[in-house]
């Protein structure tokens, strides 16, 4: 249910993986509990995105063409502007790339229930309960 008028601006998140499924269900999932959302495919287009908005909260993939999540990662942290930016990471699968990167501050899995695991970082990230935008 969409009133269409907000007390504020809801919070804008930017999703970014090359798969087009992830995409569409973690976008899905963000919109249905009032946030913005802002998508792209791989660690370029979500720069450029980023020089137009400044997101509340970042959701990657690591393994995308073009420019990786752990390469997108680096430039959020070099940018004085992104670099408190809290973000999760969406794995391929559970284990193996913790040993690897650990500048997230939540981790999914894309082959385990992700509709659960979304909530909880959500929460864990945001400090949220379902259904109420992260506006500040």
């Amino acid at each position: 249910m969409h009133s269409g008028t907000y007390k504020q601006m809801p919070a804008v998140v930017l999703v970014v993986d090359d798969s087009m499924l992830i995409r569409y269900t973690v976008c899905r999932f963000l919109e249905e509990r009032g946030f913005q959302v802002e998508s792209a495919t791989n660690g370029l287009e979500a720069l450029e995105i980023l020089e137009r908005v400044l997101p509340e909260l970042i959701f990657t993939d690591l393994q995308m063409p073009k420019m990786s999540g752990s390469e997108l990662i680096t430039a959020l942290k070099k940018n004085p502007r992104t670099s408190a930016i809290p973000i999760v990471i969406v794995a391929g699968r559970a284990g193996g790339f913790h040993e690897k990167e650990k500048r997230g501050d939540f981790a999914i899995y894309k082959d385990i229930d992700i509709q659960s695991q979304l909530e909880k970082a959500l929460e864990a990230v945001t400090g949220k309960r379902r259904g109420q935008a992260a506006g500040r």
